[in-house]
């Protein structure tokens, strides 16, 4: 039997979620756990003892061919200092952004509007100094 799911005033049934879809989710969660820990400068080894999984286990997660646990993603969201919400992709701001560059905006968020300004000239001058646009 079918079920019916509204969502967003669309009707879904679950033979709307194909197998494919997940797989490819599966695929991007890991990617970006994968890039977190990394950015981190974490070993599989290293994560997977904090999660008391196998090393194994956190390889196949990263390569999206193990689903995780509600609790897994919570403490992996925790260790890696992002939202549950970046990793699933329902940050739509932030999922598209490299991990250093997200960690970044989450830092800045606590500075006030000045220290804010302050860095937006830093960030300006980096960006000049790379280019060579005449800073010596």
């Amino acid at each position: 039997m079918e079920q019916e799911v509204e969502q967003g005033g669309e009707k879904m049934t679950d033979a709307s979620f194909s197998r494919a879809d997940d797989e490819l989710e599966r695929k991007r969660l890991g990617e970006r756990l994968r890039e977190a820990r990394k950015y981190l400068g974490l070993k599989q080894e290293e994560v997977a003892r904090y999660l008391k999984i196998p090393r194994t286990a956190l390889t196949d997660i990263e390569n999206g061919q193990r689903r995780v646990e509600a609790i897994e993603l919570t403490r992996l969201a925790k260790l890696y200092r992002q939202s549950v919400a970046y990793f699933t992709g329902e940050d739509i701001a932030s999922a598209g952004l490299p991990a250093d560059v997200a960690h970044l905006a989450r830092r800045v968020a606590d500075l006030s509007v000045e220290d804010r300004a302050e860095l937006g000239k830093f960030a300006d001058y980096l960006r000049m100094r790379s280019n060579g646009d005449g800073v010596d």
